[in-house]
């Protein structure tokens, strides 16, 4: 899995003129599926998210999660985050996992996380408008075959 991790005063995403999803504080995720990815990606995702401390304290230091500060996470799902780059102009998106497989996986992931802290979430494949306020701005990329 490839997720980008931002750190958001607000984020909403919209599907045809529609919004769809909105959280205030909190995360918003871009979710890539690889096709290696297993439940122990799952899982390993999933913790590092929901206890990584880059939100601030009392002391302006980078040092609660989203479930200390009653957050909520924005989840989004991203395949061009497979993108290979290496020939060409034009991105070849061979690296990202099957729908069928990346579609529950995502499924899967969103579940894990909700029983953590709210969870709300854009629609797998669908064109989307993400819109967001970066707090920070903090981003962090979280890699799980980099661990």
């Amino acid at each position: 899995m490839k997720i980008v991790i931002q750190r958001v005063q607000s984020a909403s995403v919209a599907i045809e003129d529609s919004t769809v999803s909105t959280i205030k504080q909190g995360l918003l995720l871009l979710v890539g599926v690889g096709p290696e990815d297993t439940k122990e990606d799952l899982d390993y995702a999933v913790r590092k998210i929901i206890n990584m401390r880059i939100f601030s304290d009392e002391d302006g230091k980078m040092n609660l999660s989203v479930k200390d500060i009653g957050g909520q996470i924005l989840s989004i799902s991203q395949f061009t985050l497979f993108a290979d780059t290496k020939k060409g102009n034009r991105p070849a998106f061979t690296g990202a996992a099957k729908p069928d497989m990346a579609s529950q996986f995502y499924d899967d992931f969103n579940q894990s996380l909700s029983s953590y802290v709210p969870v709300e979430r854009g629609r797998f494949g669908a064109d989307m408008q993400v819109s967001l306020v970066n707090d920070g701005p903090v981003t962090v990329i979280l890699d799980t075959k980099n661990r």
